[in-house]
């Protein structure tokens, strides 16, 4: 898992591998107070993003998750929220998988989840062995608007 924030990627663009820096480039470059929610072509099947808007719910409401076939970075554009992380047991078995579906498998509620707070020009880059539970409202939640860029494994 990486943390950090769209305005430092001019310092941090060497320690990203190709294809995260592509994605996190059109992240930088996009007004995405304008975008339409949905599914944006970046480079295909291989990178992609999703725009959203919605109200954060309580972490209670909200399941951890993990994908095998690709990369998320998680960008807030408007708004905040919080993220809940914590890194894949090996062995661990889903409560729910559907990777072969929809590249998202749901587990019970990890040990030791650590709560990353993202506002506006924050992002966290989830690889296939992080578990992240998503939309965790911060108080009582407030309207976040949010890009998903989805970065196929290599």
């Amino acid at each position: 898992m990486i943390l950090s924030r769209i305005a430092f990627l001019a310092d941090e663009r060497g320690f990203y591998a190709p294809e995260l820096l592509k994605g996190l480039r059109y992240l930088e470059k996009t007004d995405f107070a304008r975008a339409e929610p949905g599914r944006h072509e970046i480079a295909g099947d291989d990178l992609f993003a999703l725009v959203s808007e919605y109200v954060p719910e309580p972490k209670a409401k909200r399941r951890p998750e993990a994908h095998k076939k690709y990369i998320d970075i998680q960008y807030v554009v408007s708004g905040e929220e919080a993220i809940g992380y914590a890194p894949l047991p090996h062995g661990a078995k889903p409560a729910e998988d559907l990777l072969t579906e929809k590249d998202i498998a749901f587990f019970a509620d990890p040990a030791g989840e650590t709560d990353l707070v993202l506002s506006a020009g924050a992002f966290a880059i989830f690889f296939p062995w992080d578990i992240h539970r998503p939309g965790c409202a911060i108080g009582k939640g407030t309207p976040v608007r949010k890009v998903v860029v989805k970065v196929r494994m290599p």
